[in-house]
């Protein structure tokens, strides 16, 4: 049998072709992203970029913005979760309850790092327009990578065991 045709090969594929749809994703969503500041006039976010300087023990100030930075994250971030995402479409957890299921993934991922650093503020306390933008982008990172996913990935190791959760 060849190495890639082994779970572990096949979850590893998945997981590569995965990040990649992640990128595309993160390209999706940035085009979005772009068009609603266009119209809201809302300021581009630095909390990425500061949350990843302070990972690498850096001290980030709130004026500060590293683009460079921001991108790295930006995109690692979709890359990274992406991989999720390939290996999801791979053991058959697809369709419309695995994007919302992702999207939450995502948010929860971006709120974990940026408050367990201290440059971010929980979304509670954000107000209401911001909380909807930004479920609104990371539902169609969501989407978009989802999609791409389960069109590159057939679900080779769905399982057939049992038709309850239980």
């Amino acid at each position: 049998m060849d190495t890639m045709d082994s779970r572990p090969g096949l979850l590893l594929r998945a997981a590569g072709i995965g990040a990649l749809a992640g990128l595309v994703g993160v390209a999706a969503m940035t085009l979005g992203e772009k068009l609603e500041q266009r119209f809201t006039k809302r300021p581009d976010s630095y909390v990425p970029a500061r949350a990843l300087l302070t990972l690498f023990g850096r001290h980030p100030t709130d004026v500060d913005r590293p683009w460079g930075w921001n991108h790295l994250m930006h995109w690692g971030t979709g890359a990274v979760v992406g991989m999720v995402r390939g290996i999801w479409a791979v053991i058959g957890l697809r369709g419309p309850q695995a994007h919302l299921a992702y999207t939450g993934l995502r948010m929860s991922i971006d709120q974990t790092v940026e408050n367990m650093t201290g440059v971010g503020a929980p979304p509670r306390t954000w107000p209401m327009r911001e909380r909807i933008i930004d479920v609104a982008h990371k539902a169609v990172f969501a989407v978009v990578t989802g999609l791409v996913a389960e069109r590159l990935i057939d679900p080779l190791l769905e399982s057939s065991r049992g038709t309850t959760s239980h």
